[in-house]
């Protein structure tokens, strides 16, 4: 299906292409900056195919109200760090997003993402269009970090999608059919602000996609931590997780009661320690929140130490999920000879370097019985929206996207939150390529 399905997108560029890098800075959005690839086709033919274009943007990503994202291994973080990889084709665009700062998981500082990505910019060769670099990307993408194989994936999977009028998932075989042609006039103002020709749209009101995600708690006094499980499971999140690790364990322990105390079995616990407990304390830790009825705790110990990970996970009262173990191929290899333990996997795009790389994983997992959550870094819609076409594509037991909800500047739409769900909304992008729309240069909502 994922051929057949590609095949119909471009035919290959006989065009010479001439290509210059500016940088500027967005007035009607001060914290995002460009490095656009500008390209000029000098055609050999008497009608020549449009040229894809290629630009980098960045933005400081906020959350409103009182929400502070505070873990383990982060620290308290004020905003989100993000890239954006937009690509423009014959009437057609794509967006690609990652979170660059995130060097407590990955060790990767910002700045050598940034850099790292104005290489990949100037590196690739955009005169091939978008589906001959698709289908070679196994090819060159491996020489690039983790977070810029996210990015350039998830944008070129977009624009094909766009392309053959259907969702990421559907290129994956998740079964959805390509939408029929209607255009609408606010669609028609969304596909022009991302340089697209309203010509080329197609619309549907079909089913919105959507997925359950579970919410964080991070940690924060305890009337605020009370209060924000309130507003989730008033929204239908039912199922919360819980930042643990950060102060002694008893104090955890006792949010958990206070938690249950206040709102019994109408939640779903779990917790995350994001690899703060040794190996000596880990087993009667695991023992005491077995004993509290905990869903699952994620990565108890350090990752690393896949000898320690295998002989908790054999005495382990309460499912092991791995978060910070899983950074490779060859990680995912070692965690499906665990099948058969209570142990699961916890796989982001960010880890594994893009849609493709995280989907081939979860049906290998899958096919090794090892149950698994699809997830994220606390990251924008376009991130967001990538994940949830991984969840179509792969019907996880669990999944955590809540990472775009409750931003207040940023670049793209299309998500929204209710229900105990993330859905993409009722437009045209809700049914092509991820599902979202980057408003660069429209002015951030």
């Amino acid at each position: 299906m994922t051929n057949r399905l590609m095949n119909k997108l471009m035919n290959k560029l006989t065009n010479r292409q001439v290509q210059t890098s500016i940088m500027t800075t967005d007035s009607t959005h001060p914290s995002l900056q460009t490095l656009a690839t500008t390209s000029t086709l000098v055609s050999t033919h008497a009608s020549a195919a449009p040229s894809l274009q290629a630009s980098l943007h960045y933005a400081d990503l906020h959350y409103g109200g009182d929400l502070v994202l505070h873990t383990a291994s982060s620290g308290s973080v004020g905003h989100l760090e993000t890239l954006y990889l937009h690509l423009v084709e014959d009437g057609h665009f794509g967006i690609g997003e990652v979170r660059i700062n995130i060097a407590y998981l990955n060790g990767i500082a910002a700045e050598t993402v940034k850099q790292d990505a104005r290489r990949m910019l100037d590196a690739i060769n955009w005169d091939l269009g978008s589906q001959r670099l698709l289908d070679s990307r196994a090819a060159w993408l491996s020489a690039y970090s983790a977070p810029i194989r996210m990015l350039v994936d998830s944008a070129l999977l977009d624009l094909c999608a766009r392309r053959a009028g259907v969702s990421v998932a559907t290129l994956f075989g998740s079964g959805a059919a390509p939408v029929n042609e209607v255009t609408s006039t606010a669609d028609s103002a969304r596909l022009a602000a991302n340089g697209a020709s309203p010509s080329s749209a197609s619309f549907t009101h079909a089913a919105v996609a959507s997925w359950p995600s579970n919410q964080t708690l991070f940690w924060q006094p305890d009337e605020r931590m009370l209060a924000r499980a309130g507003a989730y499971l008033a929204r239908g999140f039912h199922d919360l997780k819980l930042r643990v690790g950060i102060a002694d364990f008893d104090d955890d322990l006792r949010r958990i009661d206070l938690l249950r105390t206040h709102f019994g079995d109408s939640v779903v616990l779990s917790v995350d320690a994001n690899g703060q407990w040794s190996t000596t304390d880990a087993l009667p830790r695991l023992q005491a929140l077995a004993e509290r009825g905990i869903d699952y705790v994620e990565q108890p110990i350090a990752a690393g130490d896949w000898d320690a990970l295998t002989r908790l996970a054999e005495v382990s009262p309460v499912t092991i999920m791995l978060d910070e173990s899983l950074q490779s191929q060859p990680d995912i290899d070692r965690l499906c000879a665990l099948s058969g333990a209570p142990i699961a996997a916890h796989l982001k795009l960010v880890k594994l370097g893009g849609i493709a790389a995280t989907i081939t994983a979860a049906r290998r997992l899958t096919q090794a019985g090892v149950p698994l959550m699809i997830g994220q870094m606390n990251e924008g819609a376009a991130a967001t929206a990538a994940a949830l076409q991984v969840c179509l594509a792969t019907r996880p037991r669990w999944a955590e996207l809540y990472g775009a909800d409750g931003l207040r500047d940023d670049p793209v739409t299309g998500l929204q939150y209710g229900h105990g769900t993330v859905e993409l909304t009722t437009s045209l992008e809700a049914t092509r390529g991820l599902g979202v729309t980057f408003n660069h240069p429209i002015p951030s909502i």
